[in-house]
């Protein structure tokens, strides 16, 4: 163990510069007592500093003389180094080198020109990003294409885990949430059709609203959020501990080991999670009728028999798949795009969720138009 001496300092304070004698040792187990010390000089002082009689000096010593002197330049001083050793001053112009400076921004005058600058700059991103998704999407079908030829490369056991994962774990969370949902639904269509003596169409709204729409909507909605971000995280987390890297170096392809079960899960689960968020939310759309408008389950089921059409149901499954392919290509991308440190990892999962909830909804709207202009 290093024991240091205590730092001491003599200032003789004249009428135009400090005299500052330094002397004992200046390491970062005593820097915290000169620290206060130092604090004690005005801003804009000539401080003339003594080194010949300090014993050690490291690298948090140096600092502390560096920040000093940055201070007092900054408010109109200065500070001057006598009498230091050879390595004492080396220390010094190491420390000042490797100091940061902060960055300035110029401020730019804000002009139609740079409005519409930074508007290109937006939209080439956008394009860009949109770019890089089409390409995963292609890498994944690519790789989908080659395991038909080589079943060898296929990893089932990797499937079916994250089948569980995205699938059987979903469950609970996207039944209640569809169940709420149709509980909500019948509860507010009873308070307004009651006003029309319509009570019994409150049955077609919900069967309609979670059959073509919410049902398979906000189970996208929520896988986004839980799965979509655990891909990224997953895939993150390899790419900042060099994982990536090492499947390269071993020969084998990360976007077979990665990509093609995650998305494959999501494509075979989707669909799935979907129909069991149109049973709860009927279930709870029957119940509340019960309740509120007194519906009995018998009149219920056959007035949802004879006023819904299979259309409705055939609709929400069609966009199934793409809302699969949307939230796993996304999520995949953004793990990718991690650097090696947590903040970016943090900033992309973020990000991943945002981007496949925007793009599910998008899509749920062109989807809609597209199925209103044929008519189904």
């Amino acid at each position: 163990m290093v024991s240091d001496a205590s730092p001491e300092i003599k200032m003789d304070v004249g009428t135009d510069t400090v005299a500052m004698k330094l002397s004992g040792a200046f390491t970062i187990h005593t820097v915290g007592a000169v620290a206060r010390r130092f604090e004690t000089l005005r801003p804009d002082a000539d401080v003339v500093a003594d080194l010949g009689a300090v014993s050690r000096l490291d690298t948090a010593g140096a600092w502390l003389l560096v920040t000093l002197r940055s201070r007092l330049e900054a408010g109109g001083g200065r500070l001057e180094v006598e009498g230091a050793s050879t390595e004492a001053r080396a220390i010094l112009e190491t420390v000042a080198e490797a100091l940061p400076e902060p960055e300035e921004q110029a401020e730019t005058p804000a002009t139609l020109v740079g409005m519409l600058e930074e508007v290109g700059r937006r939209v080439a991103g956008g394009v860009s990003k949109f770019l890089g998704l089409a390409g995963y999407l292609g890498l994944f079908l690519s790789r989908l294409g080659r395991s038909v030829g080589h079943p060898r490369e296929f990893r089932l056991t990797s499937l079916v885990h994250h089948c569980e994962e995205v699938g059987v774990k979903a469950v609970p969370i996207v039944a209640l949430m569809a169940f709420l949902i149709g509980v909500v639904l019948a509860f507010q269509g009873a308070s307004q059709l009651r006003q029309f003596g319509a009570e019994v169409f409150v049955v077609d709204l919900i069967a309609v609203s979670i059959l073509r729409e919410l049902g398979i909507l906000l189970t996208a909605i929520i896988v986004a959020g839980r799965t979509g971000s655990a891909f990224t995280a997953a895939i993150g987390s390899m790419k900042m501990r060099e994982e990536v890297d090492a499947m390269r170096t071993l020969g084998l392809d990360p976007a077979m080991i990665l990509f093609v079960p995650r998305i494959l899960a999501l494509l075979l689960m989707l669909p799935i999670l979907g129909l069991i968020a149109n049973l709860a939310g009927l279930f709870g759309g029957a119940l509340m009728a019960w309740i509120e408008l007194g519906i009995s389950p018998a009149m219920f089921r056959t007035r949802l028999i004879e006023g819904t059409d299979t259309s409705h149901l055939m609709v929400g499954m069609v966009k199934a798949p793409v809302f699969a392919l949307i939230i796993g290509v996304v999520g995949c991308h953004a793990g990718m795009q991690v650097e090696s440190n947590a903040e970016s990892l943090g900033r992309q999962t973020s990000k991943s969720v945002v981007a496949a909830i925007f793009a599910v909804i998008v899509a749920d709207a062109l989807f809609s138009v597209f199925f209103a202009e044929i008519g189904v």
